[in-house]
């Protein structure tokens, strides 16, 4: 039986993780957080993983506070990078399979064709540098049995995201704007979580490979919150503006759409389109 060490298990992907446990009795689940084991300490973990008899992780912490991470940017590395290297290390020491999680912020967005995997990251925000060490990191130690899975614009029923930002500003407001030039594609942290859980006994691999999941489909921010309030019926007008005029500590890549072939394809893998997976979360939320 796997015992499987599930990292940010507060947070959005690891919360779907949990709620889906129940659904795979053959796996054995050790959730944490923060609070319970601090991943920046590499003796506190490998003392976790060793006393809890872990033999996968699926690390889902990480510090996603993107315009917060510009003003901070060592707790932003200590989390997104040094703690990465911590798991790496481990996993290769002890021969466990590992899961981590990246994001489509280690590019810079000016492809405008959809990234796939051996494109070269140029993050352009502390929050893409810090993952993008992460993931270097766990290359160069390189553990066998592990991969990265870079994503996007995430969102479910838990947690704090761009849904459910949209829903209360709707009950104040008539009127919103919303950037329409940064492409990309949400993601349903639940499809990502039932990703994971199924291709986790199917890997494997002497090096760290890297993959690209997402939704089906592009969106503009602008797009995903029309289809919003489409989809829950909400009276709202939603005005179409620039990035410009919207400014924020941090650098958003204009297009960062991922192509999802590489892990659809090895994996056999069927994605939901973002506007079908929308449409479930809605139920769930409301």
């Amino acid at each position: 039986m796997n015992k499987i060490l599930v990292t940010g298990s507060k947070g959005q992907l690891g919360s779907e993780i949990i709620e889906l446990s129940v659904t795979y009795p053959n796996y054995n689940f050790v959730f944490t957080d923060l609070e319970k084991l601090d991943v920046t300490n590499h003796s506190a973990v490998a003392a976790f993983i060793e006393s809890n008899n872990i033999n996968v992780i699926i690390n889902c912490a990480a510090f996603t506070a993107v315009d917060k991470a510009e003003s901070e940017p060592v707790l932003s590395d200590s989390i997104n990078h040094l703690a990465v290297a911590n798991f790496a290390q481990i996993a290769k020491d002890k021969n466990i399979k590992l899961i981590h999680i990246s994001t489509d912020y280690v590019f810079d967005g000016i492809n405008y064709k959809p990234y796939i995997e051996k494109d070269v990251p140029n993050p352009k925000s502390v929050y893409g540098l810090t993952k993008l060490n992460g993931e270097q990191a766990m290359k160069q130690i390189n553990p066998s049995n592990s991969i990265i899975i870079r994503t996007s614009w995430v969102y479910s029923k838990f947690g704090n995201n761009f849904v459910k930002t949209m829903l209360r500003l709707a009950e104040t407001r008539d009127e919103i704007s919303v950037v329409s030039d940064q492409i990309g594609s949400p993601t349903n942290a639940a499809d990502l979580a039932n990703t994971i859980l199924n291709i986790l006994p199917k890997i494997n691999n002497q090096t760290v490979e890297v993959f690209h999941y997402s939704n089906l489909g592009v969106a503009s921010w602008y797009d995903f919150a029309k289809a919003i309030f489409e989809i829950t019926n909400i009276t709202i007008k939603v005005n179409a503006i620039e990035t410009i005029q919207y400014p924020t500590p941090a650098n958003r890549p204009y297009y960062s759409l991922l192509n999802k072939s590489k892990i659809m394809e090895k994996y056999n893998i069927d994605a939901l389109h973002w506007r079908d997976s929308l449409q479930r979360c809605m139920k769930n939320i409301k």
